[in-house]
């Protein structure tokens, strides 16, 4: 079938049959058939009375014709220099296939690429699920590609084998680095016109990547994202499973987790900064920001100020406010607006060190951000706070042992976003005593975790939503 095992055999140069579904493909057939290789395009028929026979009949005949040249040279055809995208010859540029990337019988070793360059943290870790899933598929570990602030957050998972940073650096000289590695499959989990040209460009035989865009023709598998056709009950874990559905690997209940593995280091780091700062073993983290920066005189400081001095009453533990160095304005507001014991830590800590006195805290409260998406992975008891009517709790609510979601409740206009906000009127808003209920009921006051309902334990059958 049409698919791009059929792209990558013709890539390699193998004789191709290629079968289109539907007689309104045929019209496609010239673009999208295989073109490095011998190659015949056959339309299916209706099937009716002894249909089927003379159909492979028919291919069988073409198989014939097509290898007769390969059965006397005993080697298959080699690609074309500067020879690109099915339909398109001369953009981009494939490499022959060397001995390197065989295995046994001339079978091409899977070596796959994930792109992940888009998004922050969240979308990076939604990502991973689907990197379990093609890895146990294709037998293969991952190199992932991601941005220089998130990529060390991968260190140690299981289906990754290597990192690579992405700085935002001129395409041609990524494209040729990412070219020389020789990857079989590439899966772009948050597409850019620059995300695919880097994969084409570099003639990954296999790219899967986001349809419906002007640039999607870059791709061999273009896979729908349900979430543009209204959808907002599917997680974006599972979202982004469609991705490994198309390549074909099918996901199993225990891939739907997050999974950050941190290290003696991680932990040395943490308890380094807690000392430094004097810390105390009990606390609470409250991560009152979400990248607004640009927002900081406008952000409502004093309600966050409340919900602080709240939990530390209802916990009896410091509060440790958290956040980037670029939100240092908006969490030293915060601090200065509390009674309680706080201390401010933004800018002090890597991702990697804030997972890590995350799994030291009482609790995590924090405003829908990577910092939810890190302390609810590493087992930190987590109240995920969506405030504005954008926010789909359904699609980004966090994974993990012991959660909870506040969800939307200001009436704030549809094409009020964080990026735009006037006011941040929502988060003013916020009902401080419902997030206290919530933190309480996940996390008891001596620091253990709770089971009471409404945790949200996260079963595979409801991530996979609509």
């Amino acid at each position: 079938p049409d698919t791009g095992a059929a792209h990558a055999a013709g890539m390699l140069g193998v004789p191709v049959v290629d079968l289109f579904e539907r007689q309104r493909f045929a019209e496609l057939s010239k673009q999208w058939s295989p073109w490095a290789s011998p190659c015949r395009c056959v339309i299916k028929p209706d099937w009716s009375a002894g249909a089927e026979t003379a159909f492979g009949s028919a291919i069988g005949r073409l198989a014939a014709e097509l290898c007769a040249p390969a059965l006397q040279t005993h080697a298959p055809a080699s690609i074309p220099a500067g020879a690109g995208h099915p339909g398109r010859p001369g953009q981009g540029h494939v490499r022959r296939a060397g001995a390197r990337a065989r295995g046994r019988a001339g079978e091409l070793r899977p070596k796959p690429l994930a792109v992940c360059t888009g998004g922050g943290v969240g979308d990076l870790l939604a990502a991973t699920p689907a990197l379990l899933a093609l890895q146990r598929h294709l037998g293969a570990r991952f190199c992932v590609l991601a941005s220089g602030y998130a990529a060390p957050i991968l260190q140690g998972h299981p289906a990754v084998e290597e990192i690579l940073a992405d700085d935002g650096g001129a395409l041609p000289d990524l494209a040729a680095r990412i070219a020389a590695r020789r990857f079989t499959h590439a899966v772009v989990f948050w597409s850019s016109p620059r995300a695919a040209a880097l994969v084409h460009r570099a003639g990954i035989p296999v790219r899967a990547g986001q349809s419906r865009r002007l640039y999607s023709w870059r791709y061999t598998h273009r896979v729908p994202v349900r979430t543009e056709r209204g959808d907002t009950k599917s997680h974006w874990t599972d979202v982004q499973m469609d991705y490994a559905r198309a390549l074909g690997a099918l996901p199993r209940p225990q891939d739907y987790r997050i999974i950050i593995n941190l290290t003696a280091e991680d932990f040395a780091a943490a308890d380094a900064l807690a000392a430094q700062h004097r810390i105390p073993t009990r606390f609470i983290i409250l991560h009152a920001v979400r990248g607004i920066a640009a927002g900081a005189k406008r952000w409502p400081a004093r309600r966050f100020a409340a919900l602080g001095d709240a939990l530390n009453v209802e916990f009896g533990a410091p509060v440790v406010l958290t956040g980037s160095g670029a939100e240092r304005e908006a969490i030293a507001a915060v601090a200065a607006a509390m009674r309680a014991p706080v201390t401010p830590l933004a800018g002090a800590t890597s991702l990697r060190a804030f997972g890590a006195l995350a799994a030291r805290a009482v609790l995590v409260v924090a405003l829908d951000s990577g910092a939810m998406h890190v302390a609810a992975a590493v087992g930190a008891p987590t109240v995920g706070i969506f405030a504005l009517r954008t926010d789909v709790p359904a699609r980004w609510r966090p994974l993990g042992s012991a959660t909870a979601v506040i969800g939307p409740a200001y009436p704030c206009p549809r094409w009020h976003r964080k990026e735009t906000c006037p006011d941040f009127a929502c988060y003013a808003a916020l009902d401080v005593q419902a997030i206290v209920a919530a933190a309480r009921s996940i996390a008891g006051k001596d620091g253990t975790t709770a089971a009471p309902a409404g945790v949200t334990l996260l079963p595979a059958e409801q991530l996979r939503g609509s």
